[in-house]
């Protein structure tokens, strides 16, 4: 065996003595021997392709934990998770771009617009979420609070009585007693690390949930702003003067042809695999949700569906529903009818909200 000394192996490979240390110390990348009276560790030379990809990896920013499932893929299932991988940096990216493009406008304003800042908000709401026609189960839950507000779609547990999507929405509803106060998006941010805990302790409690996930799109609201939280295919729009928009990303495979280029909007839509999700809460995954930071302004109308609603309704039907109806109990009423007209196929959860502020001084 040709065998190499930690230094010339760390040479080798453009790994630091110290992080082979670690590596060994994770499991990640043991040495092919180590001397049991002096400790010194020696590598094989057909180490060095899974160390170079380490090290390659960890240029890319991964974190340890996902660079040991890559390492342990053949070579295409490899290629597909660093391509899921760095759309989700892209997508954090974009998403801190959107937020440093807020604070740079909300600051370049405060001196100016401090007359006009709104001194009270108000939010109405309606909910629901539907078995629909077809699915003997129902996997989506949602939250309505006096701040927050969730729409949650659970996998993986057909037949059940408890999901996935539940036990993540029952992690979330504290939050919507708090005092709200500093960095939004870090109190969402930190209620969406108690969710990924949640979903993991759902799944690890019993076999038969192994494998069991669910999507999250959340939004709490502390006066003029939302933090808004996504992860999976379940979506968030905003109707704004008259304009729909979605504000959130699919989280999906055939949303990532769609960013590559490689499939149009209209395509994506009767694909055979525009179910299939790249992130969600998983159990034994990683992936965090996107986080975003919006300011609110009045007449603002949200709408957060899960894949039951979009999938079923073309955007034509959800920006008429919208912009029709007098109030949030209207839209969910009419959603739930036009639904039910479509055949219903899966279950589908959809919560409104309206958001209204008074200025300062009355």
């Amino acid at each position: 065996m040709a065998s190499l000394s930690i230094g010339e192996f760390a040479q080798a490979s453009g790994l630091t003595p110290k992080a082979l240390r670690l590596y060994d110390e994770l499991g990640l990348l043991p040495p092919a021997e180590v001397d049991p009276r002096s400790g010194y560790r020696s590598y094989d030379r057909s180490q060095l392709g899974r160390a170079r990809l380490v090290a390659w990896l960890r240029g890319l920013g991964m974190p340890l934990v996902r660079i040991r499932v890559v390492c342990d893929l053949p070579p295409l299932a490899a290629a597909a998770e660093v391509a899921s991988y760095w759309r989700q940096v892209e997508a954090d990216t974009a998403a801190r771009k959107e937020l440093a493009t807020f604070l740079i406008d909300h600051l370049s304003r405060k001196d100016t617009d401090m007359a006009d800042v709104p001194a009270e908000w108000e939010l109405r709401s309606a909910s629901r979420h539907d078995r629909g026609l077809v699915r003997d189960s129902d996997e989506d839950a949602t939250y309505e609070g006096k701040q927050l507000f969730a729409v949650a779609d659970g996998f993986g547990m057909q037949g059940m009585d408890r999901a996935a999507s539940v036990a993540a929405i029952d992690a979330l509803g504290p939050l919507d007693d708090d005092v709200l106060s500093g960095n939004l998006l870090k109190v969402l941010g930190n209620a969406a690390n108690s969710v990924q805990r949640a979903v993991h302790d759902f799944t690890a409690s019993d076999p038969s949930r192994a494998g069991a996930g669910t999507t999250l799109t959340a939004m709490l609201f502390s006066g003029g702003q939302f933090a808004l939280a996504h992860v999976g295919d379940s979506r968030a729009y905003l109707l704004r003067d008259g304009e729909l928009t979605q504000i959130t990303h699919d989280h999906t495979f055939v949303q990532s042809l769609v960013d590559e280029g490689k499939l149009d909007p209209e395509e994506a839509a009767s694909h055979p695999k525009r179910a299939t999700l790249l992130r969600a809460l998983v159990g034994h995954d990683t992936a965090e949700p996107d986080l975003h930071l919006r300011e609110a302004r009045t007449g603002d109308r949200y709408l957060l569906c899960s894949d039951g609603v979009h999938g079923v309704l073309p955007e034509q039907q959800l920006r008429h529903v919208l912009e029709t109806a007098d109030t949030p109990r209207e839209a969910v009423d009419r959603f739930t009818d036009l639904v039910h007209h479509a055949g219903a196929p899966d279950n589908a959860a959809y919560v409104v909200v309206d958001a209204f502020a008074s200025s300062a001084g009355g």
